[in-house]
Formats: C-alpha cells, structure tokens, sequence
C-alpha cells in the first residue's frame, strides 16, 4: 500500500496540460476525419501538477480493460486503439464502431458504476464532431471527489485542499485493488 501514497512522477505546468489537451483534440479530429465513427477519448482525474506516474497508469489500464471486455462482449469492433503515456497524464484514444449515443449511455454507467469510475473521464465524440455530454440524457453533471457537490463547482472554487483530493484517490484505489483480491 505504500506506493500508492509515493508522489512519482514529475510536476508538470498549466501550458503542458493545456498543450496535451490541444495535442489530444487534433489526434480526435484525424481520428474522426480518418475513420468517420465515433471515438471514444479517456483520461484520468489526477488531481494535482503529477499526471503521470504509476497510480494513473495502472487507472487506466483498469479503463481499458472494461471497454475491451464491454466491446468484446457486445461485440462493436473496436477500429483503432492507441494509449498514450505522457507527462501531462496517461489517455487513450478508441474508434469505435458502435451508435454513439448507446456507448456514451454505457460509459457514463462506467463512471458511475464501477469503483474506480469516478477517476474515469470518458468522453464520447460522435461524427460531426460533437461531444456527447450527461445533460443530453436528462443527466446531472459529475460530483466532486470528495463532496456532494458539483465537481466543476469544486475544482473552480478550488474548495478542498490538493492533500484531500489524492487521499481519496489512493482510497477509491486501495478499495478497488482490496476487492480485487477477494
């Protein structure tokens, strides 16, 4: 359990989150433009300047493993897969031959479903391209990690401290992998 408490990995600044997010829009829309289904991008909820390290990693690895059992299982072809293991945090990038608004009904389920879900960002881009959000589905928006309230209430406000923030990250980690065990 200690490991999950370690801080790896190195601090990185708003332009290179900012960047990695610009970097991340133009692979979607090749992606889109390329393959013309829609994609399905993950990142995980790392909060804090250390995006990368072996806490997210093994996050998201958890992320791709539930939509490659998801997909298998339904089955929709998955057309292309890439993971990236960057700096500025782990994401993935499917293309996904699947109608886009059942595969963001069955992310969002992730999400709010799975332990580990709420470290999940799943976003779902259809052709078009537009970003399938929660309220098209009569849906609240997400909670805050670490209270009842709106998450991007939270995160604007900045109303808990960082400390509080990644020690219920390594919780929701160390009760996934508890189970896990059993």
């Amino acid at each position: 359990m200690e490991a999950l408490a370690r801080t790896d990995g190195l601090a990185v600044s708003l332009e290179r989150v900012l960047a990695a997010r610009e970097q991340r829009a133009a692979r979607q829309m090749a992606a889109l433009a390329r393959y013309a289904k829609p994609l399905l991008s993950m990142t995980v909820v790392t909060p804090g300047p250390i995006k990368d390290g072996p806490l997210p990693r093994r996050v998201l690895r958890r992320a791709l493993a539930e939509i490659e059992d998801i997909a298998s299982r339904i089955p929709w072809p998955v057309l292309s897969r890439e993971a990236f293991w960057h700096e500025t945090g782990p994401e993935a990038l499917y293309v996904i031959d699947a109608p886009a608004t059942l595969l963001k009904l069955v992310t969002i389920g992730l999400e709010d479903l799975h332990p580990l879900g709420r470290l999940w960002d799943l976003d779902v881009i259809a052709v078009g391209p537009s970003t399938l959000s929660r309220k098209e589905f009569g849906l609240a928006g997400r909670r805050c990690l670490v209270c009842e309230r709106p998450a991007f209430e939270c995160g604007r406000s900045r109303r808990h401290p960082l400390h509080e923030l990644q020690q219920v990250v390594q919780a929701m980690v160390r009760e996934h992998d508890r189970h896990q065990l059993h």
